[in-house]
């Protein structure tokens, strides 16, 4: 009976986000975005590559690259995998066109959060923190918001998406290895603790290898795969435009479906607007906050153009997403069996391993965050650490159905709150990328101070005696 209702809850709440709120929120904030910021993601585009990898400004700290790679752990998980078969699997290869196209927009959105994360950033050791959650108290001046935005995102990332992760690890692992469940969870639960109790600079540490590896590795296996079909991939493009404007009825899913199955896996994956990445963006010790709004509109064309479409190329070439035998990680691991054999399973088990490890410890950090957020006694951070064992070990031996819904909730919430907040915002971001972009027709290697905007308050971090000592 509980179960019941909580599930008409969680169905209705995804409804109502999904096919009204969210889709109008990102297209329309997105589009938005883009033309204040003069088309940053395009306009800007080879800057970002320059940008990922400077070092950080101060001795010890979190570098550009390394921000990159918490943020990229995060976005760069099942949602890649799973979330994509999903996505093509209910609303039909036209799905794919409209990741592409929260994808292309998402990233100005991107920019815009992840700048106002740096601005409004506090110091925390020798390094630093932040989030919406911290832009909401020192901009808005409303703590109250910043607090229901932080247990949101714990409750989402810390906990609920840790379950998806560890369950989609432990499917994998169990049904190409045969490991049992709970010996899966036990060694998962130990690697993470290594991590999670290790500190930020442990997590940058840990993720700026684990992503790099997995990313390269899967695509060389989808580039393998596109060669190996390279006639048919004018073919396949042709399908995706099709169907995404209901042009090819012979594909499952409506119009509807495939713009609602991209636009909603394509947030899940590449987290744009969300307000998760800016707690990530926010660690980096950088010279300028647009420096970080650059590198994390990167991440968002890193993990949909790229990552995303590689999955996304494997079915669609494999042509067994309307058979309707297979969906989520097995359609995704079928797919692949029939381009390079037997090997395929444990090759994406392996995959799924990285992705998913990954993910959590990205998650993990978002809730970290959020956590000294809401009170920065260190008894709480580690109640959250041991929830967090709690709720992978949990999600390798349940049957998640339930939490990938509660996921799609929570995440929509959060995303409706953030996107509310930097539309109002926003005109801080305009003007510190205006500043940035001047700078650097100048020739300079920009750097911000807090007195470039008018009666900007809150900027502690970026105050001009601060910066002219070089803290």
């Amino acid at each position: 009976m509980i179960q019941s209702a909580l599930e008409w809850i969680v169905t209705t709440g995804n409804n109502l986000l999904w096919s009204y709120i969210l889709i109008g929120l990102l297209i329309g904030l997105g589009i938005y975005f883009t033309i204040r910021t003069k088309f940053v993601q395009f306009r800007l585009f080879g800057e970002m590559f320059k940008l990922i990898v400077e070092k950080p400004e101060v001795k010890g700290g979190i570098s550009s690259f390394q921000a990159f790679t918490i943020s990229a752990a995060s976005r760069v998980g099942t949602g890649n995998i799973t979330g994509v078969a999903l996505a093509i699997g209910i609303g039909g290869p036209g799905a794919v066109f409209w990741m592409w196209v929260i994808a292309i927009i998402g990233m100005a959105t991107a920019f815009i959060e992840s700048t106002l994360a740096q601005v409004y950033k506090v110091k925390d050791g020798d390094t630093f923190r932040g989030g919406p959650a911290y832009y909401m108290q020192k901009a808005l001046g409303n703590r109250k918001l910043g607090i229901i935005f932080a247990i949101l995102l714990t409750l989402c990332f810390g906990f609920i998406f840790n379950a998806v992760q560890s369950n989609t690890i432990s499917l994998s692992f169990n049904s190409v290895f045969h490991i049992e469940k709970w010996v899966i969870g036990l060694v998962l639960i130990f690697i993470t603790a290594l991590v999670i109790f290790g500190g930020v600079k442990r997590i940058a540490n840990v993720t700026q290898v684990i992503v790099p590896i997995m990313a390269i590795l899967y695509i060389i296996v989808a580039l393998y795969v596109v060669i190996m079909n390279i006639n048919e991939v004018p073919a396949v493009f042709k399908l995706i435009f099709t169907s995404a404007f209901g042009m090819n009825e012979a594909v499952g899913g409506a119009v509807g479906a495939a713009i609602m199955q991209g636009v909603r896996r394509g947030l899940f994956s590449n987290e744009a607007g969300m307000g998760s990445v800016p707690n990530a963006a926010a660690v980096a010790s950088t010279s300028h906050p647009a420096k970080q709004g650059l590198v994390q509109s990167l991440g968002v064309f890193f993990d949909t153009i790229i990552i995303c479409s590689a999955t996304a190329f494997i079915i669609i070439l494999a042509d067994l997403y309307n058979t309707g035998e297979v969906d989520g990680i097995l359609l995704t691991q079928t797919s692949l069996g029939v381009h390079v054999g037997e090997w395929a399973p444990y090759f994406l088990a392996i995959a799924i391993l990285f992705f998913a490890f990954s993910s959590i410890i990205g998650n993990y950090y978002y809730g970290e965050t959020n956590i000294e957020f809401i009170n920065a006694n260190k008894i709480w951070l580690t109640l959250y650490r041991f929830g967090v064992l709690a709720m992978v070990m949990f999600g390798t031996l349940a049957k998640v159905d339930l939490v990938w819904n509660m996921a799609d909730l929570f995440m929509g919430m959060m995303a409706v709150i953030n996107l509310i907040v930097i539309f109002l915002l926003g005109k801080v971001a305009f003007k510190t990328l205006d500043d940035y972009t001047e700078q650097r027709k100048r020739g300079l290697n920009p750097i911000f101070k807090s007195s470039t905007i008018p009666g900007l308050k809150g900027a502690e971090c970026w105050e001009d005696e601060k910066i002219s000592d070089g803290k």
